[in-house]
């Protein structure tokens, strides 16, 4: 795929094939190899990219294309690095964590553009976040506060091995494809404080404390819905692969209680180690995954919140419709 002689002619060549076989991953490479080789890496490094996306499985391709899509995935990674250097090098100096570094990020491959995405009710003109601002909520350092009296009522729970269920059920009047992995799956365990917004009395009354930290959050009531309070189990090992929640008019709060090492919350781009007694706020209808890659339990308090954005008004009529739904037939 080397360009010959004349530049100028081999690309007019190219240009003819590339306009009738636009896919052509062959073609796409040589032409960015002879734009490369004219000095426009700009160019080049574009359709460099878009060979690698369009190329097959590496178990689908000829070695001799395998070897020129590698060639090619490696001088665009390049070019691209080459291109963010010089754009940091000549744009004003942002705090790393303010949108506009994001944004660069993004405009440079560095992180993907993730959305809400729930997979049944979204309430529109939301705001796109991945992990909540602390300074968001009031509350979040009383919970914390409240760390010690909440785990040691956790380690009572934990001295019951049938305490705790799959966190997801089989449910006869819903159908069950487990895309996941995790239908009946014990490897991600429940235990219900709360449930479907009414508390599981028995579950409540042994953990007092508990539910006395939360009496002041804003759980996102909706009768026969939520909030579920739970105390989230993750085994050793155990993979929460990427997904994302129902209903994006309510986010997830966290507070890890046992924490080994090597467990990690990916919400969007963000990806943070989860650290005992330290909570976050972050919305769960973005890709999210989760994962315990030690060889001891893993363990948090997990429970919903109303989304800061609705109003009094709004929350009320979200409400009010998933009552409506719940009661229908």
């Amino acid at each position: 795929m080397n360009s010959p002689g004349d530049p100028k002619a081999a690309l007019a060549a190219i240009d003819q094939l590339l306009a009738a076989q636009p896919r052509n991953v062959r073609a796409l490479i040589a032409k960015a190899d002879i734009l490369a080789a004219m000095g426009d890496h700009r160019a080049a490094s574009t359709f460099y990219r878009l060979g690698v996306d369009l190329a097959p499985q590496a178990n689908q391709m000829p070695a001799e294309l395998r070897d020129h899509v590698g060639r090619a995935a490696a001088l665009s990674e390049k070019y691209a690095m080459a291109f963010e250097t010089y754009l940091r090098e000549r744009v004003p100096t942002a705090a790393p964590d303010s949108r506009f570094s994001e944004s660069i990020d993004i405009l440079t491959g560095r992180k993907k553009v993730y959305f809400q995405e729930p997979r049944k009710y979204f309430f529109p003109g939301l705001p796109q976040i991945q992990f909540y601002p602390r300074e968001t909520f009031a509350w979040l350092e009383r919970l914390e506060a409240a760390t010690a009296d909440i785990r040691s009522e956790l380690l009572q729970v934990l001295k019951e091995d049938s305490a705790f269920r799959p966190y997801v059920e089989r449910h006869a009047r819903l159908p069950h494809l487990d895309a996941l992995g995790l239908l009946d799956n014990p490897a991600w365990s429940a235990f219900f404080l709360t449930k479907n917004g009414e508390p599981v009395p028995e579950n409540a009354a042994r953990c007092p404390k508990t539910m006395a930290a939360l009496a002041d959050i804003p759980l996102a009531l909706v009768k026969g819905r939520s909030p579920s309070v739970i105390f989230s189990l993750l085994k050793p090992g155990a993979h929460i692969p990427p997904h994302t929640g129902e209903v994006n008019t309510r986010l997830i709060c966290h507070l890890p209680l046992i924490v080994p090492a090597n467990c990690a919350l990916r919400v969007g781009n963000d990806m943070r180690p989860v650290v005992e007694g330290k909570a976050w706020v972050f919305d769960d209808t973005i890709e999210h995954e989760a994962w315990n890659r030690s060889n001891q339990t893993r363990v948090i308090l997990l429970f919903e919140v109303w989304r800061p954005e609705l109003t009094a008004e709004e929350r009320g009529l979200v409400s009010a419709m998933f009552e409506a739904i719940e009661a229908y037939g």
